[in-house]
């Protein structure tokens, strides 16, 4: 940490909530309380909560579960609506805590909550029968650039625990494409318990659904309004012109735009530079509530400690805000299952079991589109075969067998892939993906990952994010709407379901209420999982759109290795914006020598170890050398999807990484307290509960043993030149 050089030159009186807070104090020759650059303040609540309740006004709820403590975060249900058609901000934001908690954790008893992580257990691991209730003020705030389309929301939450003599910050960038609250489970439970404030963000991502059809959008607090009657507190309204909404809307009826994917603002280049912001406005807070006339900034970079945390792309971000932390605002790193936007394949390696891997340091752009061709084929192989009838082989439980033979057939057509039966083409596309990147121990995860969505979902999504396409752009004929779930054709989404979205929706286009739409399927518009290719005229999950979105990322078509034109689908031009929007997103490696430390789940089939973190480790090292500060944890039998722990064949195969998350935190915050030592690079032994799908055994620490300080031989991960070395 650093002394802050700043001095501002102008004081403020803000007004927050009809309690006038100073933001500003000493004279003109100090330093006063200035709010940071394109911070405009939205709201300051106190949640005093500490007793569970309804949590239907802001009086009943607290800061971590929104007033229904450990008990109402387990329960089957989420919580009632007095009108579900109308709900209001404060049921909204109870149930958005609700669901990004469960969105990110397995919230199980048998899982571990309640036992091995969750609001009644304390800072030091102790198992209480307390309900976890945090009390505390919360501030809401919107980070934009002057355009009113970038909207970031950021809530810093400051507990009533909180300790103006040891001051601390933790940064929770949100995962996935989350809301404000999507790292709640994660850097926010952690921070709160110990006494933090916490600094959540979105991070230009979160739940904004432009309903086209009758141009309602979501605000900011999660209530629904005309794109007019919204005005500035629209969360995202897609930059359209009526005329223009018009001619869509008679081409395809009852379409959603949605933030992450259709902003034209590529948020995903803006996620470190919105966490650290997000840091500043929470030490801007700290000094409005606790500065005084003789004192007005009492809290700074130089004595308030830092820690951005949190999962899969809060991870990326909390990466991404220590590479670009020129200000020294950030003390320590944790980043579980990160995507790491590798810049290079060159100049380092990675070595597994003694051996080179092949494939490695790709984009998420890459191999999220490659995998979404072949990985439904693959999912038959041998190799990947699950005898078991469970949510863990989806593609046998809800009969997509066909549509998967179909896949591998178009492969072969187009010669994407050899062999004579369905069988040796199985075997010839999951022999693809591991050259992509992927490991064995992903083999069997093709089949849900696939299936559940994530392939087609980000290959539709991140392209368009990529290359700044509006909502009207109809890129590889994919579009975002309400279906019937039994057939895929498009339908309206219900009011209710739109009302509520802010709180059951997670910023993607999962279903809830809008999935991803093939325009251009034979016989009308289909979900992509009834989709007909054109090309083949069978369903085989939208073959054409896949190839296309991959061709935007690569720039050649695929099957015949020819660069795209101006009279190619896609276009040069479509992927020109594409490729320029992925390099804006990379990131560099150099984490000017800041802690960090990385946990990931080997068998990760959507962040792909050696794609991501392996790859992050390797690159990192040949820059900062071997003083460099990272470290790697890789846990066995951890996969990206904490949440899905709860589903049959899910159980009984994979433990929490979440606990591991909470170890490195901890560690994390020892060492830059006290001095403590990092850990070793290494893996994790873990054991799976085993068991009947469905039904595994309930887990105990022993499934989940802690990493060490110091790894036995056969555990460590080392480096031989500049590869990463990674045991077996």
């Amino acid at each position: 940490m650093r002394m802050n050089p700043r001095l501002t030159m102008r004081c403020a009186l803000t007004a927050l909530a009809g309690a006038a807070l100073v933001a500003c104090g000493g004279d003109d020759e100090g330093p006063v309380n200035e709010l940071p650059k394109g911070i405009k303040e939205i709201s300051a609540t106190v949640y005093p909560a500490t007793t569970v309740g309804t949590g239907a006004t802001a009086a009943t709820q607290d800061l971590l579960t929104g007033g229904i403590g450990k008990t109402g975060l387990g329960a089957a249900a989420a919580p009632a609506y007095a009108d579900p058609a109308n709900p209001t901000a404060a049921e909204l934001r109870r149930n958005a805590l609700f669901s990004n908690y469960r969105g990110l954790l397995d919230y199980t008893a048998n899982g571990g909550y309640g036992s091995l992580y969750g609001p009644n257990v304390t800072a030091d691991g102790r198992v209480t029968t307390s309900e976890g209730l945090i009390p505390g003020r919360e501030y809401l705030a919107v980070l934009d650039d002057g355009t009113g389309r970038k909207q970031t929301v950021i809530a810093v939450q400051v507990p009533d625990s909180f300790s103006a003599a040891n001051p601390c910050i933790v940064l929770g960038p949100s995962s996935g494409s989350r809301g404000v609250y999507g790292a709640i489970g994660t850097a926010g439970e952690w921070g709160l318990k110990k006494g933090c404030a916490v600094a959540l963000t979105d991070a230009g991502k979160g739940v904004g659904l432009h309903n086209l059809a009758d141009d309602t959008v979501n605000k900011v607090d999660g209530t629904r309004a005309t794109r007019t009657a919204a005005g500035a507190l629209a969360f995202f309204a897609a930059n359209i012109t009526d005329a223009a909404r018009s001619l869509y809307n008679a081409a395809f009826p009852n379409r959603i735009a949605i933030k992450h994917a259709q902003s034209q603002q590529n948020p995903e280049k803006d996620w470190g530079t919105d966490t650290l912001a997000a840091g500043r406005y929470a030490l801007y807070v700290l000094n409005a509530r606790y500065g005084t006339a003789d004192n007005p900034v009492p809290f700074t970079r130089n004595n308030t400690l830092v820690i951005a945390g949190s999962a899969s792309n809060g991870g990326a971000a909390s990466l991404r805000a220590a590479e670009q932390d020129s200000e020294g605002l950030i003390d320590g790193v944790v980043a579980s299952e990160p995507v790491t936007e590798m810049p290079t394949a060159a100049g380092y390696g990675i070595q597994f079991g003694g051996a080179a891997v092949a494939g490695y340091g790709k984009t998420l752009a890459e191999y999220t589109t490659y995998g979404n061709i072949f990985q439904p084929c693959a999912a038959l192989a041998a190799d990947a075969a699950i005898a078991e009838t469970s949510i863990y082989n989806y593609i046998g439980l809800v009969n997509m067998t066909a549509r998967a033979t179909a896949r591998c057939d178009g492969l072969a057509a187009k010669g994407l892939v050899s062999g004579a039966t369905t069988a040796q083409r199985a075997a010839d596309a999951l022999a693809k993906l591991r050259a992509f990147g992927w490991s064995d121990e992903s083999n069997t995860m093709h089949n849900a990952h696939y299936a559940l969505g994530n392939g087609p979902i980000l290959s539709a999504m991140y392209t368009m994010a990529y290359g700044r396409f509006g909502a009207d752009a109809n890129l590889c004929s994919s579009s975002f709407a309400a279906v019937n779930a039994a057939n895929g054709d498009v339908v309206a989404a219900t009011p209710t379901a739109l009302a509520q979205s802010a709180a059951t929706a997670n910023g993607t286009a999962n279903g809830t209420p809008a999935t991803v739409v093939y325009n251009n399927s034979l016989g009308g518009a289909k979900a992509w999982q009834f989709a007909v290719s054109p090309s083949t005229g069978v369903a085989d999950f939208g073959l054409d759109n896949a190839l296309c979105q991959h061709a935007l990322v690569s720039g050649k078509d695929l099957a015949s290795g020819a660069a795209l034109t101006a009279s190619t689908t896609p276009t040069k031009a479509q992927s020109d914006a594409v490729r320029a929007g992925i390099a804006e997103v990379l990131h560099s490696a150099n984490l000017r020598g800041k802690p960090a430390i990385i946990v990931s789940g080997r068998s990760d089939a959507l962040v792909p170890v050696n794609n991501n973190s392996r790859a992050y480790t390797a690159l990192n090292r040949t820059i900062e050398g071997a003083s460099t500060k990272l470290r790697y944890i890789e846990v066995l039998n951890g996969q990206h999807f904490d949440t899905f722990l709860p589903f049959s064949g899910f159980d009984t195969r994979f433990v929490p990484l979440h606990p591991y998350f909470n170890q490195a935190m901890d560690v994390m915050w020892a060492h830059l307290k006290n001095g403590a030592a990092l850990p070793a690079n290494q893996v994790v032994r873990t054991t799976p509960r085993g068991g009947v799908p469905g039904a595994a055994p309930a887990i105990t620490a022993a499934h989940v043993p802690p990493f060490a300080l110091a790894p036995a031989a056969a555990d460590q991960i080392g480096f031989a030149g500049t590869s990463i070395t990674v045991p077996r």
